[in-house]
């Protein structure tokens, strides 16, 4: 396992650009919420540590993970800076997880390409509820966490390009 001794919350604020002045949208997905609520605090304390205002985080909510893509394209609509989706996708006895995971990543993309907002993945695409335990807040720390930092630093290149 890529992740089995990395704590992926470990971030410097003073070695990331100034986020004071970037707006932030988060489109969450309801489906999973322990897991998708645990990462959308780790975001969200995450851009408040390094110095974003409550105000300049927009927050929606949205039935599942498929759903994350249209939230996320309308939030690109919105005086934004970036987009962060927050989903779970954990493995079952079907072949759903294969097709919600690659339209999930597909959607994601397209929107990447097409617009000039970019959309960060947050989405947890799991075997089983204990890695995604371990990746909302627990031994493996918080994507939401990276998801945030990510967002910071894709914020400042596309102002800076």
């Amino acid at each position: 396992m890529a992740t089995e001794n990395t704590n992926l919350s470990n971030y410097d604020p003073t070695t990331l650009p100034d986020a004071t002045h970037f707006r932030f949208g988060i489109v969450v997905s309801e489906w999973n919420p322990t897991i998708t609520e645990g990462l959308f605090k780790g975001a969200v304390d995450t851009l408040l540590d390094c110095g974003v205002e409550e105000i300049n985080i927009k927050t929606i909510h949205v039935p599942g993970s498929f759903e994350l893509i249209y939230g996320a394209k309308k939030m690109q609509q919105q005086p934004l800076d970036v987009v962060i989706a927050i989903g779970s996708v954990i493995k079952g006895e079907t072949q759903h997880f294969d097709f919600v995971c690659d339209g999930v990543t597909q959607g994601i993309k397209d929107l990447n390409v097409l617009h000039d907002i970019p959309v960060i993945f947050c989405v947890l695409t799991d075997n089983n509820l204990q890695q995604s335990i371990d990746r909302s807040g627990g031994a493996h720390g918080n994507k939401g966490v990276e998801a945030a930092i990510t967002a910071i630093k894709m914020a400042h290149l596309s102002q800076n390009l």
